[in-house]
């Protein structure tokens, strides 16, 4: 298949924002990928590869600077990984899947719209209270990723900096690690139902290599610029209403 020129290069910048907050972009690489007419049972595949490509080097960099903290992380993976393989292999039809995507992209628009400085500080919280809440919310989480072929990151990210319980860093730190296993066991999942194309796979996962690398390292030591993050905020919300609203 022949894939527009201008993919390769939005999956690039898209890798490069993403990556400084710790995220792998699936989100958005769905979003282009169905913009670009690709058939939607193919999409999650490509968006879940292109996240694990990401998200690894990104989880690298964080950990080498210190940021992962796993003891709160660790409760939100026990059923995310087991949930994300079952919701991904589940297949829907385009209408659910254009809605819960929408609501992905909506919730992502939001997390992008609000200010770092806002969670600048965090709080000690006990081991108990870590496990009790982070057991069934990470299945929850674990399963809607699986399910629309996203690695969640998104959604473990902002929980933790409104519960108050990482700083910036720290959440970027966890929505990797959250999203590489989590993308993983999504993927194979999606794999029940085809395998994407090698002649995609390559020149976008080149793209988001190259991307994820540069965004990593620069967000392992330094805030995100928050004049970008609003930019693909509004490229994002305008996405996602557009498919809750084309529902």
């Amino acid at each position: 298949m022949t894939i527009p020129i201008w993919l390769p290069l939005t999956f690039f910048l898209v890798a490069l924002v993403y990556s400084m907050m710790g995220f792998g972009g699936g989100s958005s690489y769905l979003a282009f990928l169905v913009l670009a007419g690709l058939p939607y049972q193919n999409v999650p595949t490509l968006a879940l590869i292109c996240n694990l490509i990401v998200t690894c080097g990104g989880l690298w960099h964080f950990y080498r600077a210190g940021h992962l903290k796993l003891r709160k992380v660790l409760p939100f993976l026990v059923f995310s990984i087991p949930m994300a393989y079952f919701g991904g292999r589940i297949l829907i039809g385009k209408n659910l899947f254009s809605l819960l995507f929408g609501f992905s992209l909506f919730v992502v628009a939001l997390r992008m719209f609000l200010p770092d400085r806002l969670f600048e500080r965090s709080r000690e919280v006990s081991s108990l209270r870590v496990w009790i809440i982070g057991l069934p919310i990470g299945g929850i989480l674990g399963f809607l990723s699986g399910l629309v072929g996203i690695g969640g990151g998104i959604f473990l990210s902002p929980l933790l900096l409104f519960m108050r319980w990482v700083n910036v860093k720290e959440a970027a730190a966890a929505a990797s690690l959250f999203i590489v296993v989590n993308s993983f066991s999504g993927l194979l999942g999606q794999l029940h139902k085809g395998v994407a194309s090698m002649s995609l796979i390559v020149p976008l996962g080149l793209a988001v290599f190259l991307g994820g690398q540069i965004g990593s390292r620069l967000g392992a030591y330094r805030l995100p610029q928050l004049g970008l993050q609003r930019m693909l905020a509004g490229l994002i919300l305008y996405v996602s209403m557009k498919l809750i609203l084309g529902v």
